[in-house]
Formats: structure tokens, sequence, C-alpha cells
């Protein structure tokens, strides 16, 4: 006997990331020619020192560090949120807006469950981030494609025309993933009036947003004294602080939301990891200066991507920026097609522009996404020339 399965769940496309690390099965990768694999957004390296020691010492000294915390977060951790981001955008939020969640896709999962439900609709720009559509797909919720335009920017006039009845939430990831860019701070104004004027939500995930190469604010919503009750902002611990195994994200909304909200972590997970959020914390207060090294640094790997593909005949880079660079590629084959063969002729791991997009998106077949920000300038130099070689 055959258990059903959800046909929701069914139908829903497997984790792209874990398809792509199958490709890699029995392909032998010689030492003068190792693997670059610049398939997922996430820092290969460990914490710095100091935040090590600092969830050291939380295991070995901290008895509640290993026992339920508040579904919603340590109170410390929401309250320093909560004035940081005051201060760095120029707005008033408490402690009360803001909820700790194992990761930025549950804090996207949880928020929308208080939004959306099967039958409803969300706009999503594309190329779309895989996994808030899958979360879509698994609900029953349609994800209503909102092409995005010239430089990889969508438009508000273009999302207002696909607005219906059924329309729950506008979704935005700035700096993008998978294009890299950067939204406008006029273009995300533009997209919260036009939310707040239909009465819906406008998710905003800025999970990239310590490595946005502007010295401003990007954009000054919180500083709107309404904001409340159509922005919801998504945040995760994972790039600043290398803490993707410690599962920490964020979620500012009002506090009404977030009462809902809770229902949803008590559900899933009944709270968020206590070491993850001592070590968010420690590094909220400690870490500013490194962070910014750590910026600095990705800048230089964005501006070494740029300069490869303007010397890559054929190659058309359509967005760089964050971790990712999101490019048109020249040949006849498809993008499928073409990310397997690099793993096996060139020792290059990337992802194609198809698991970004919906399947009747003919784009996608043209387009790879890079997530560059995983190795350092030399290694791009040797990417972009692994690239320029390959002969399909």
């Amino acid at each position: 006997m055959t258990l059903p399965v959800n046909p929701w769940m069914a139908m829903t496309e497997a984790p792209p990331v874990m398809e792509a690390r199958r490709w890699l099965d029995g392909v032998t990768f010689p030492p003068d020619r190792p693997l670059i694999n610049v398939s997922q957004a996430a820092p290969m390296e460990a914490p710095p020192e100091g935040l090590r020691r600092a969830i050291a010492e939380a295991a070995l000294n901290d008895p509640a560090a290993h026992l339920y915390g508040p579904v919603l977060g340590l109170p410390a951790l929401r309250a320093e949120i909560a004035d940081q981001w005051s201060a760095a955008y120029g707005g008033a939020i408490s402690a009360a807006d803001v909820a700790i969640t194992q990761g930025c896709n549950q804090a996207f999962c949880a928020i929308m469950a208080t939004i959306a439900r099967s039958g409803d609709e969300v706009l999503l720009p594309t190329p779309w981030y895989f996994n808030h559509k899958m979360w879509f797909d698994m609900q029953g919720i349609g994800a209503v494609p909102l092409p995005a335009g010239a430089g990889l920017v969508p438009d508000v006039a273009a999302a207002s025309a696909l607005l219906t009845d059924r329309t729950r939430a506008i979704v935005l990831v700035t700096p993008n993933n998978p294009g890299g860019v950067e939204y406008p701070a006029e273009t995300v104004r533009a997209f919260y009036e036009l939310a707040r004027e239909r009465d819906l939500a406008l998710i905003l995930d800025e999970t990239y947003r310590d490595f946005d190469s502007r010295p401003a604010a990007p954009h000054d919503l919180f500083g709107d004294p309404g904001w409340r009750g159509t922005l919801v902002h998504l945040y995760s611990f994972s790039k600043a602080f290398r803490l993707t195994g410690h599962r920490v994200g964020a979620i500012v909304a009002d506090a009404g939301r977030l009462a809902e909200v809770e229902k949803f972590l008590d559900t899933v997970a009944i709270c968020p990891n206590q070491l993850g959020q001592i070590a968010a914390l420690w590094g909220m207060r400690n870490l500013s200066q490194w962070v910014g090294g750590e910026r600095a640094e990705i800048l230089a790997r964005r501006a070494a991507i740029e300069a490869g593909f303007a010397t890559l005949p054929g190659w058309q880079l359509l967005g760089a920026g964050a971790f990712f660079a999101y490019a048109r590629h020249p040949f006849d084959l498809p993008s499928p097609e073409l990310a397997k063969r690099l793993v096996r002729e060139a020792g290059v791991l990337l992802l194609p522009g198809t698991m970004f997009r919906p399947a009747d998106d003919p784009e996608g077949a043209r387009e790879v996404r890079i997530a560059f920000a995983n190795i350092g300038v030399p290694a791009i130099g040797t990417l972009i020339e692994r690239l320029r070689g390959f002969r399909p």
C-alpha cells in the first residue's frame, strides 16, 4: 500500500539546490581543476573567533541556552533589532514589532501563513526566489509572475495591472536573489504606496541588506508613521555573521500581526534556536566593523564579476550585487543542460535560470545564476576563464 501525498506538495518542484548537488554524483574533479561551486548563496567559512567563543561560552555556562525560550524570540535580541533598525532607517520600531525565527525562510512562511490561504494570489517578481514560489505551491496559493523590466527591476504600473480581488500581498527581495540588483528607493516606495492604497501587504525581504553597495539606507519606509499594517520586513543573520547553520531570522511587522505569527511558530518550532539568537545578539553588539570588512570584500568580488563578464564573448550580465550575478548565456542549449555540462566539462556548478522562472517562461532557458560571494577574487578569475573556454 502506498500512502497518498498531498497533491499540492506532490506538484511542488524538488529543492533546486539539492537537485543541483545531485549533478555532482559520479563526477571526478582532477587536482588541477577542482570544482568551483557557485550554486548556493551561503558563507563557506566559520563565524569570526569572537562570535564562536560567545557561542561556546553560552553553551557551557548559560543553562537557559539549552531550554525552550519565548516563541517570538529573546527579548534582548528583539529590542536590539528594533533600536538598530530604527536608527538605520530613520523610523520608530519597537521590540513588540519584532519576531525572531528559524532563519528567513521560516520568517517568510510564518508571515505568509497569516496573510494568504489557498485560492489567494501573491505577486512575485521574476526571476523569483524559488523557495518563496515553493511555499505558495505547497499552500495552493497562486504565485502571480511579475516580469522584471530593464535591469531586473520590477515596475509598479505592471504590478498594478496584475492585481485582482484575490491578491493579498506583493513580495520584493532587495538586494535581489537571484538577480543581485538593488531596487531603487523610489521603486520600493512606489510599491509600498500601491500596497497601502489597495490594502495589501508589502513583504520586503532584505536578507542581503548588509551587502548593499549604497552608503545610505536603501529605503525610508519605516519613517512613515503608518508603516504598520502594510510593511513586513524580513531579515537573516545567516549571511552577515556566517550563522547559516544556526538558523536565525527576523520579522518586523505590527504587533497584532506577530500575535498571529506566534501561533505558527509555536506549532512548527516552539521557539528559535537559543544559541543562534545569543550569537546574533553578540554579533549585533560587537561586529559592526567586521561586517563592514565583509561588505567590502563582497563588493570587491562583485567588481571582479562585472569586469570578468565584460570580457566574455556573447554573455550578458543582467544583474550583479550582494551574493549574486545573473547572466544570459550565448549557447543554443537550454540552461539546465548547460549547467549539467558545465559540471562535467568545466568543473563549475551553477544554477539554471529555469529554477527562477515559471515553467512556460522561455527566458529561463537562456539564463544562469552565479553565487559569486562563495569564492574569492582569484577564483572568480578562474571561473571566468572556464566559462570562456567552454565549447558546447
